[in-house]
């Protein structure tokens, strides 16, 4: 390459010099600048991948909590045997309309439906009362370790507009004997 320079003029030695500079300028606008934002990229993924990786870690930390609160949660809801699951929820309704001094008029038959782990079952009742007993009732049926709730309700006044005639919808969720094995299925999974 020596040589090369050697031989030419001054001028020619210029533009030779100002052509080479202008092809690495060229080759570095094509193969060099597109890439500047790889870095950045590099470490944002890098860094994304750490919290990740971090996040994951501490979650793994935690599985010992996480199946002490299933086996809690397993253990708080109250265990009915699936024979007794219509009659207890039954008895639940007259105790405490007894109790709350609301007035059972008639009853429907109960429905059951069931999903992965839950049996659940529905009660039509047609109740009349005051408005402070039917609150009462509904209040005091749905709290505590009851999975009694209310799907739908329906109010009207009675003929002489001191009581309330109320259709209620109740369903009872009762845990399935098999729900605790699809948990620890669950939970192995996550181990």
């Amino acid at each position: 390459m020596r040589n090369f320079f050697a031989q030419l003029r001054p001028l020619e030695r210029r533009l030779a010099v100002g052509v080479l500079v202008v092809l690495i300028l060229v080759l570095n606008f094509v193969f060099v600048w597109p890439h500047f934002l790889d870095w950045g990229r590099l470490h944002s993924r890098l860094d994304d991948s750490s919290k990740k990786l971090q996040l994951y870690q501490t979650t793994i930390a935690e599985m010992a909590n996480y199946k002490m609160q299933v086996k809690n949660l397993e253990n708080q809801g109250e265990f009915v045997a699936p024979e007794d699951q219509a009659i207890n929820f039954m008895r639940a309704i007259q105790s405490q309309s007894a109790e709350s001094g609301v007035g059972i008029v008639s009853t429907s038959r109960q429905t059951t439906h069931t999903n992965e782990f839950f049996v659940e079952l529905m009660q039509n009742i047609n109740v009349i009362a005051t408005d402070q007993q039917l609150v009462d009732f509904l209040y005091k049926l749905g709290s505590g370790a009851s999975m009694i709730r209310v799907r739908d309700l329906e109010l009207q006044p009675d003929q002489a507009h001191q009581h309330l005639n109320a259709n209620i919808r109740l369903v009872a969720s009762y845990q399935k004997m098999g729900t605790t094995n699809h948990l620890k299925t669950a939970t192995a999974k996550l181990e």
